[in-house]
Parts: C-alpha cells; sequence; structure tokens
C-alpha cells in the first residue's frame, strides 16, 4: 500500500503548478465553446453528439464519442464555469489515481518491493503523460486509462478465482463493464479487451505459441476457452455499437492533419506509417522534444529507401521481434517448480507457479544479497508461487504497449493526427513495465555488486530526469504563449499562427502580424492563417490588404465561410454593393457537408445573410430583407446570438407600416437579450408612434442607463423630446451626443438640426461646422440648412 501512496503523491505532486494554468489549445473548442456544456442543452445531447460538440453522424463530425469526458466536463462547468482550476484539479486527481492503481498491477507482477515502487514512480513521472494531464481535453486518456486498469484487475481477479469461487463471474462482469467505460471515455479503452486475453492465455496460464492451438482443439482447458470467447464477443459488441452510433462512417480528416495518409505514393505511405510507431517509442524513451502539434510536416515523409530514418524503423521491428520471442519462446530446459521438475513449462496449476533461471539460476549469489534478489524482500517458496516470470512479464508489457496503440496506426482507418503525445497515456504503462522488468532481469543476472548497484541507480537516475523534465514541461502549459513558443522547433507553421492568435488577443497587433507571416512562410496555403492575418489587418483598417488575404483564404479553402462574411462587409463599406451582394449570396449557398466545425460555419452563413437583410433594407428592398432574415433565422444555430437579426426583422416590418409583426420581433430581440440596446430604441421609437408616449420614453431611457456613454441613445430621446416639443430637454440631449459621439457624422448632424429647431442657432452652427470638417464633400448642403429659416 504505500508503493501506491507514494506513487500517486508524486503524480499529484509534479503537476501541482497545472492548477493555475488556463485553458490551453483544443480547450477552447471542446470546453469554452462547446454547447453540451451549458445547463440549457439538454444533457442526453451529449450522448448523440461528438466530444467537439458536432452531432455524431454529421459528415463533418470528428467521430471521437467520448460521453463521459463530456459529461465530466459538464459537471466541472456546473460547479465552476469556465475557472480553469476546477477543470485542471480533475485531471490531476485522475493522474493520481490511475498511478496508484498502476502500481498496484505492478505489485501483482512484480511483488511487494523496490521494483514495484520504482515502476510505480516511472509512470507518475514520464514527461509523455503532460499533455493528458496538463491539458484539460486529455482527461479522456487518463479517465479511459482509470477504468482500463480498473477492467483489467478485475479480469485478474476472475482468473485467480476461476473455478474456486461463484464470485468469479461478479469479476468478469466488472471486467466488461469497466471495459465499456473506459471505451466511453476514450476509444481506445476498449482494447484492453485483447490486453486481458493476452494475460490470460500468456501470463496466468503460461501457453507458448506452440501450444495455443492444441489446447483450444483438444478443449483441454474449457474455462479459459470459454473466458476469451466471452472477451471477444463483448469487444465485438462493444465495436458494432459504437460504429453503428456514429453512422457506420470514418471520420474525414484534411490532408494537413495527417499529410501521410493523403500522400499519392504507396512507398510513401507505407515507409511513414511503419516509421511513426518507431518515433513514439522515442518519445517514450527519450521525451526530450514533445510538442503541443505534430501534425502538419511536423513529422518529414519518408519518400524513398534510401532516407536514413529507415534504419530506425528496421531496428525497432527487430527489437520488437526478438522481445515478442524471448516472451513467447518454449524453453527446452528442465527446471525446478514446486518440488516437481517441469519441461517447457507443462507443469503448471495457474500460471504463476515458477519462475525462470533468470531471477532463480543464480546459485552464485551472496548470502548479504540473498533476501533483496527479487524484489528487495526475502525470496521464499510462498513468494515464488505467486510471481509470474521475467517472460511472462514481458509478453504482459509489450501487449500494454503495442495493442492500446493500434488503433493510432493508421492500420485499420487514417486517423486526424501524425503524432499525439496524450494517446500515449495508455501504452506508456507497458513502456514503463518493460524498462523495470528489464532492469530487474539485469539486476539479477549480474554478479558484481558494482554492477547492481549502476542498474539499480541508473533506473532511479531515469526516473529523477523523466521527474524534471515532466516539472520543466508542465511550466510550458502554463499558459498558450508558453505552449506556442515551445512548439515552434517542431511544427513552426501551427506553433506561429496560434501563437499570432495569442498576441493578437493581447492587442500586440505587430508581433501578432509576424507570427501569422511567420506562419506563411513555412506554409503558404494554411486558410486558416490567411483568414486570421485578413482579419487582423481588417481591424487596422488596412482594408485592401485584408481584401487580399480573405481571397488567398477562399482560394486555399472555398468553403470559408467567414472569409465570405467579412470580404462582404468591407466591399458592402467601400460601397460596393453589387460585388458585396454576390459575396453574401455564395456564402449562403456553401453547404456544412465534411466541415471540421458547422455550427461555427453554420454562424457564419447566419451572419452573411444578417447582413445581406442589411444591404438590402438600406438600398429600400424591405421585402427582399425580409425573405433574407428569415432564412437566416432557419439556419440559425443553437449558439447564434439572435438578438440583432430579431431587431432588423422589426425594423424591415416597421417600414413596411407592419406594426404588429413590428413589435412582436422587437419583443423577442428583447427576450433574447434583456439588455440589447437597440431593441431599447427601435421598440421606444415604435411605442411613440402606435401613441404609448410614457412607456416609450421608459425604453429610452433605460437605453441610456445600459450604456450612458453612447451618443446614438441620447440622440434617439432627443428626437423624441423633439417631436414631443420638449424644446430645450431636446437641445440638452442633442448637446450630450454630440459630446460622446464627435466623429459620427450622423450623431453630429441630427445635434445640430435638433439645436435649430430648439433656436439655439449658435451651437447649432458649431455642430454643423464639426459635421462639415467630418465630411466636406458636402459642406454646400449643411451651409444651405444653417441659413435656412427655421
Amino acid at each position: 500500500m504505500i508503493a501506491e501512496l507514494v506513487s500517486s503523491a508524486l503524480g499529484l505532486a509534479l503537476y501541482l503548478n497545472t492548477l493555475s494554468a488556463d485553458f490551453c489549445y483544443d480547450d477552447s473548442r471542446a470546453i469554452k465553446t462547446n454547447q453540451d456544456l451549458l445547463p440549457e442543452t439538454p444533457w442526453t445531447h451529449i450522448f448523440y453528439n461528438d466530444f467537439w460538440g458536432t452531432l455524431l453522424t454529421h459528415s463533418g463530425s470528428h467521430k471521437s464519442y467520448r460521453p463521459l469526458c463530456t459529461l465530466s466536463f459538464r459537471l466541472n462547468h456546473a460547479i465552476g464555469g469556465l475557472n480553469p482550476w476546477s477543470y485542471h484539479l480533475v485531471n490531476v486527481l485522475l493522474h493520481a489515481a490511475v498511478t496508484g492503481l498502476f502500481t498496484n498491477f505492478s505489485k501483482i507482477l512484480l511483488g511487494d518491493g523496490y521494483w514495484t515502487f520504482m515502476a510505480g514512480l516511472m509512470f507518475a513521472s514520464h514527461p509523455i503523460h503532460t499533455e493528458a494531464v496538463a491539458g484539460i481535453v486529455g482527461r479522456a486518456d487518463v479517465g479511459a486509462s482509470f477504468f482500463f486498469l480498473l477492467s483489467l484487475l478485475c479480469y485478474m481477479k476472475h482468473c485467480s478465482t476461476r473455478g474456486s469461487s461463484a464470485r468469479t463471474w461478479g469479476w468478469f462482469l466488472g471486467t466488461g463493464m469497466c471495459a465499456g467505460c473506459s471505451m466511453l471515455w476514450k476509444e481506445q479503452g476498449v482494447t484492453v479487451l485483447a490486453v486481458s486475453a493476452v494475460y490470460d492465455v500468456f501470463v496466468f496460464h503460461r501457453l507458448k505459441m506452440k501450444q495455443i492451438l492444441p489446447t483450444i482443439y483438444k478443449g483441454k482447458n474449457l474455462s479459459l476457452f470459454l473466458s476469451i470467447s466471452l472477451l471477444t464477443f463483448w469487444g465485438t459488441s462493444l465495436l458494432g455499437a459504437r460504429l453503428y452510433w456514429m453512422g457506420n462512417k470514418p471520420p474525414s480528416f484534411s490532408n494537413s492533419d495527417n499529410p501521410a495518409a493523403d500522400s499519392d505514393s504507396l512507398l510513401a505511405r507505407t515507409l511513414t506509417f511503419f516509421y511513426l510507431p518507431t518515433k513514439n517509442l522515442w518519445l517514450l524513451l527519450c521525451p526530450d522534444t514533445l510538442s503541443f502539434d505534430w501534425s502538419m510536416d511536423a513529422v518529414p515523409l519518408l519518400k524513398t529507401i534510401s532516407d536514413w530514418r529507415n534504419l530506425h524503423t528496421v531496428a525497432f521491428y527487430t527489437g520488437l521481434l526478438l522481445l515478442a520471442y524471448y516472451g513467447l519462446k518454449s524453453p527446452s530446459i528442465e527446471r525446478e517448480c514446486n518440488g516437481k521438475f517441469v519441461t517447457n513449462g507443462k507443469q503448471n496449476a495457474n500460471g504463476h507457479s515458477c519462475h525462470s533461471e533468470v531471477e532463480y539460476g543464480n546459485s552464485e549469489i551472496k548470502p548479504s544479497f540473498a533476501s533483496k534478489v527479487e524484489n528487495g524482500i526475502r525470496n521464499n517458496a510462498s513468494q515464488r508461487t505467486q510471481l509470474p516470470s521475467t517472460e511472462n512479464i514481458v509478453v504482459l508489457s509489450l501487449s500494454l504497449l503495442i495493442i492500446p496503440f493500434v488503433p493510432a496506426t493508421n492500420l485499420f482507418f487514417y486517423v486526424g493526427f501524425v503524432i499525439a503525445e496524450r494517446v500515449l497515456y495508455i501504452p506508456s504503462m507497458g513502456f514503463c513495465l518493460l524498462i523495470t522488468v528489464g532492469a530487474r532481469a539485469l539486476y539479477v543476472k549480474v554478479q558484481k555488486r558494482f554492477l547492481k548497484s549502476l542498474i539499480f541507480y541508473a533506473t532511479a537516475a531515469l526516473i529523477v530526469f523523466y521527474g524534471l523534465k515532466t516539472a520543466v514541461r508542465n511550466g510550458d502549459w502554463q499558459n498558450e504563449e508558453m505552449l506556442y513558443r515551445s512548439g515552434i522547433k517542431v511544427n513552426p507553421a501551427k506553433a506561429w499562427g496560434n501563437l499570432g492568435n495569442v498576441l493578437k488577443s493581447q492587442s500586440k497587433i505587430s508581433e501578432a502580424e509576424s507570427a501569422y507571416r511567420n506562419a506563411l512562410y513555412y506554409r503558404s496555403n494554411m486558410a486558416d492563417m490567411l483568414y486570421n492575418l485578413g482579419l487582423l489587418l481588417q481591424e487596422n483598417s488596412r482594408f485592401a490588404e485584408a481584401l487580399h488575404y480573405y481571397k488567398l483564404a477562399i482560394g486555399s479553402r472555398p468553403t470559408l465561410a467567414s472569409a465570405y462574411l467579412n470580404t462582404g462587409i468591407i466591399l458592402m463599406n467601400q460601397g460596393k454593393t453589387e460585388e458585396a451582394r454576390r459575396t453574401f449570396l455564395k456564402c449562403s449557398e456553401i453547404p456544412d457537408e465534411n466541415l471540421k466545425d458547422p455550427h461555427a460555419h453554420k454562424s457564419s452563413v447566419t451572419s452573411c445573410l444578417y447582413n445581406l437583410g442589411k444591404l438590402y433594407h438600406e438600398q429600400g428592398h424591405y421585402e427582399d430583407a425580409l425573405s433574407v432574415y428569415k432564412e437566416a433565422i432557419q439556419k440559425m444555430p443553437r449558439q447564434f446570438a439572435p438578438q440583432s437579426l430579431y431587431n432588423m426583422m422589426g425594423e424591415a416590418y416597421m417600414r413596411l407600416s407592419m406594426l404588429p409583426e413590428a413589435e412582436h420581433w422587437y419583443m423577442e430581440s428583447l427576450r433574447s437579450k434583456t439588455d440589447h440596446i437597440p431593441a431599447h430604441l427601435t421598440y421606444g421609437k415604435l411605442l411613440a408612434l402606435t401613441g404609448r408616449k410614457s412607456e416609450a420614453e421608459k425604453f429610452f431611457l433605460k437605453a441610456i442607463e445600459l450604456d450612458p456613454t453612447k451618443g446614438n441613445c441620447y440622440m434617439h430621446y432627443g428626437q423624441f423630446l423633439l417631436e414631443e416639443a420638449r424644446l430645450i430637454e431636446a437641445a440638452e440631449m442633442a448637446k450630450k451626443a454630440a459630446e460622446l459621439d464627435s466623429t459620427e457624422f450622423d450623431v453630429v448632424f441630427n445635434a445640430a438640426h435638433m439645436l435649430r429647431q430648439a433656436s439655439l442657432n449658435e451651437a447649432a452652427e458649431k455642430y454643423y461646422d464639426l459635421a462639415a470638417r467630418l465630411r466636406p464633400n458636402i459642406t454646400t448642403i449643411l451651409k444651405l440648412e444653417c441659413i435656412s429659416p427655421v
């Protein structure tokens, strides 16, 4: 129990500094903009949508069905809103719990001693876990690992009680339920059933490859056959149900997510896909260079046989085969086990009855070491009957390392990443176990005390280095700026682009522009970066340049609705109404099929229709405007804020003198957003027009109360007062409006007109002059206004 507690404590301590971290990278889409987390969204939607809130059967869905993880996010949101502290706390506590379970699992295999302790500490401190623990969306991997280990431990209990207790099927039921929960946290969780089968066949029953078929064919062990059959049935059922639930279609990804999958060269695809597991293993062994994202060109394609990285691939698979051969070979020597001689492992009661010569064949070990030979504990007969051999553990370690990683290998279907560090969270269990059992075997094998100490302290040093790297890497996950800067070396295009977004949010405009241009230097056809640079330029009134980059973004991705939207807005403001109209119409016709974020696309399409309606409205085509507004309402997604759209519907009906309909939409606007100022002003005008003067004045005053710094509010109230012949009060409102919005021509001109109506000609002339300076091209009209009689 001490080993479990200490390992969990280390796992907890290493990640405590992440509690102060902000939301980073994918957290925004999975949490901040995910409608499934909001209380007004029915919680049942979680079971029909993917991890990012998109309908699972939608063609653009990521198909990542993780409802239990999303449900945990929703609980976090219900308790702490969007405070990242509570989300990080759950992740850290889950990691500590997984570490404790892994240490307990290691104890079953390695015994209650310092090698179990080493395995637990190595898992707790491994830097590859940083993304899964420090990044909130990594909770899917950590939660899946928790139920993965529970399922495996339940199956081990099932094996040990099979044939001797009726509770054995209770443990099997627990295995199936936990496996299902693990899969509902993340897809790879279902692979625990295959790992359980490996444990039963190769560890518990200690069968070798040559013995498996004869055992099944002759029916020597019906209980084993029944358990494996049930595991296969349950695994097939879970996978079938999941495939059916996601619409029987695999997900589709962009070529930048997984360039090898999009390559036209079969040789390049084959060589790269064979190399990627080698790269993943190197990240486990030497996690010196880590990154938040490994897509695009982070791992260049292997296009020829002469690429030197193919040597790594050959070395990796050679080593893997040698380890598998070592664990699965049939030993030809005889060794004593529980007082009986065993040949080829055939004398075996429960699979845990004997040890290989590696552990116990060393008769030269000195007495001072004999009591610590296995795990730092006295090595007696009862201990020997409980622990599997090194070969058994190697087989199980390899299965833990390989089987959960298989879904990420592109073997059965293409995945949406090149390398994902958080995907290695479960496979790292097999890696830590493999390193530990290898070090233990060497420790037992060598004769000299110096070499034993060297092996022990080298393993301890590896754990220390892993812990230090984890602490350093956690610092990168404190905020998005540090995270993206740390990834420039691995994926410069993605890192510079995301860094540009962060710098822009910090109002560091020139630095953000440089970051976007750096990103485009490495990858010139990134539609998102072209759009982001265009948006930055637009916000800084560099409209010609903005239009250029929007057009490049559309050329790179013709379905990028937001680029059409902003292009149309610029054209409309430049008076190019026909071009703007065509742009908005084209945007409104783009379908949302196979789009990564259909919700954002629908929002942009709705905004395009809203602006097209405004364009028709300004041209006096009110019926056309209404038709477009109605189409916008039909296409509007749940997360779209509709108050401005509803208000413009009311305005159009007002222009058509359809006052009851106008009032309905003004009220709808106020219902959707009670503090929407334009709706207060327009509804106030309607009330005044229909004779409800006192009600109208309340809405004008409420608008001023909502934003006392907005000159337009005073202007509308002043016009109301002018119509009521309250000239002095109207003049005061006009002055206030002109003072607050002294750069707005319409406000200043109307203020001057109202002051003239109130016979305050000197003040009126002052504001006519100001209006003339704002728009010199209409100076003559203003002069006529000044000298015309009141």
